[in-house]
């Protein structure tokens, strides 16, 4: 039987990731849509499209088995909380929660409401990151990680919500690093952080010139953020790993870059490739074994930029129909959450910068 879906929130995300790959993939049934735009939803609507509705209140477990949200961060919890408590499931874009606070009110929505909460996590599904993880038992012990994704200009909507800590809670640490920390995790499985460090800088936020045309998204009127455009961060994990860590919005380089380099005490693995939608891509994903001084490039399925998008919708059902996964998604993002919040604090040590943000950083100039 199809699960019933619903999409809340139809700005970018909403439209381009969800909308079109719920209605195309033959597990799912795309039953309604909200958004408190009246303009966004008869757009929607117009086509013969699904019911559209203003606020998520209207849904509830008698018709939507699955709420897909992608509202702005500072809603996650509350819209995702609401739903639970009313028993509908709910597939949470990243960042799931800005705050352990916020991961409590999600794990109660959870346990009491009979929802499952589910965590958006792209990147863990693309053909290159699981040919990488199949090398791993070739690496022997692993001693440390490189992790990157770095943007040569893609500061998303300057002046927007996404710039505003206030309503996103970061800058790229929480955008592009949250998808770093969670692929990290899906390749070597959870460690508790035994030591933190981070540095965050703003130099291209407010410069049009790196904005992420491909979002085609207008410019606020006010190009001014107070979030971070770039996070540098080193980590140790209680398992011996040392992480290094970088998301950038907006850099001196010709093209996008995401980076993993695993190092281990048998070997090397690295996978050079770009995530996300920008059109500045790598040519191609490279992933390459490095063994006493010889490297070999191995190969990487082709696959259609997105694709991992719909690779999570794939295994959406059984999640939903398997108890054991209660709790799950709160348990990963509260470990996410807090390291966030320690690589934040120590920037803001390390620094100054303008008012405090819903992190409690402050990006350096």
């Amino acid at each position: 039987m199809s699960v019933r879906a619903a999409v809340v929130g139809l700005g970018w995300a909403g439209r381009e990731l969800w909308l079109p790959r719920l209605a195309a993939h033959p597990d799912f049934d795309l039953v309604a849509v909200v958004d408190p735009d009246p303009a966004v939803r008869a757009a929607v609507g117009a086509a013969d499209g699904p019911p559209a509705h203003a606020e998520p209140a209207a849904l509830d477990a008698a018709a939507v088995d699955l709420a897909v949200v992608a509202v702005p961060n500072h809603l996650h919890a509350g819209v995702a909380a609401g739903l639970l408590g009313r028993g509908v499931s709910v597939f949470l874009e990243k960042p799931v929660c800005l705050s352990s606070a916020e991961a409590d009110t999600l794990a109660a929505a959870e346990r009491d409401g009979g929802g499952v909460l589910l965590a958006g996590s792209a990147a863990r599904h693309r053909a290159d990151v699981r040919e990488l993880a199949g090398l791993l038992p070739d690496l022997g012990r692993v001693r440390h990680v490189d992790l990157a994704w770095v943007r040569a200009r893609g500061v998303p909507q300057a002046g927007g919500w996404f710039t505003r800590r206030s309503e996103s809670g970061g800058g790229a640490l929480v955008d592009l690093g949250w998808h770093l920390v969670d692929t990290l995790t899906a390749l070597l499985g959870p460690s508790p952080v035994r030591q933190a460090v981070g540095a965050t800088s703003d130099d291209f936020l407010n410069a049009g010139a790196w904005s992420a045309a491909w979002r085609r998204e207008e410019p606020a009127a006010a190009r001014t953020g107070d979030v971070e455009d770039t996070a540098r961060g080193f980590l140790l994990r209680e398992d011996g790993v040392s992480v290094s860590l970088r998301a950038s919005w907006a850099s001196h380089e010709a093209r996008d870059l995401s980076l993993i380099r695993i190092e281990g005490s048998a070997g090397t693995a690295e996978l050079r490739c770009t995530f996300g939608f920008s059109p500045n891509r790598q040519p191609e994903s490279v992933l390459t074994l490095t063994r006493e001084g010889g490297t070999r490039r191995l190969p990487v399925p082709a696959e259609p930029v997105g694709a991992e998008y719909g690779r999570q919708l794939d295994g959406v059902p059984a999640l939903l129909a398997d108890p054991a996964g209660r709790g799950r998604a709160v348990t990963e993002a509260r470990t996410t959450v807090r390291l966030m919040e320690r690589l934040y604090a120590s920037a803001r040590a390390a620094g100054e910068g303008p008012g405090e943000p819903v992190y409690q950083h402050t990006t350096s100039r």
